[in-house]
């Protein structure tokens, strides 16, 4: 199955983050990963960004990137992505982008080994 380059990206500079000791980064492709120890479907982690919260609280989509930002100390861009209308624009956007991310990485390395 391939991996989006802009998730790579991302877990990279998750990786790097200094508050890193507050995200534990779980790699749901590993051949010992099971979605359903954790209740939910391996298509739909696929899908879209899945958090879950120490109380055990999950965040999907554009809610677990607000989630994740804010832990990482974004407060300010996560109140910007909540404004009513910067809200439903930022939701849509991420699942446009979460529907294609594979496509979008892909074309986005052949063009950067085009220059």
């Amino acid at each position: 199955m391939a991996t989006a380059p802009f998730c790579q990206q991302e877990v990279a500079w998750l990786e790097k983050h200094r508050p890193r000791e507050h995200i534990a980064l779980v790699d749901i492709q590993a051949r010992d990963f099971n979605a359903q120890v954790y209740g939910q479907e391996f298509n739909a982690m696929m899908g879209q960004l899945h958090l879950r919260d120490s109380p055990g609280k999950w965040y999907i989509g554009m809610d677990a990137s607000r989630a994740l930002y804010a832990v990482l100390g974004y407060r300010r861009l996560v109140r910007f992505s909540c404004l009513p209308g910067v809200h439903s624009i930022m939701n849509a956007g991420y699942r446009f982008f979460a529907r294609r991310r594979i496509w979008l990485g892909q074309w986005w390395e052949k063009r950067q080994t085009k220059c």
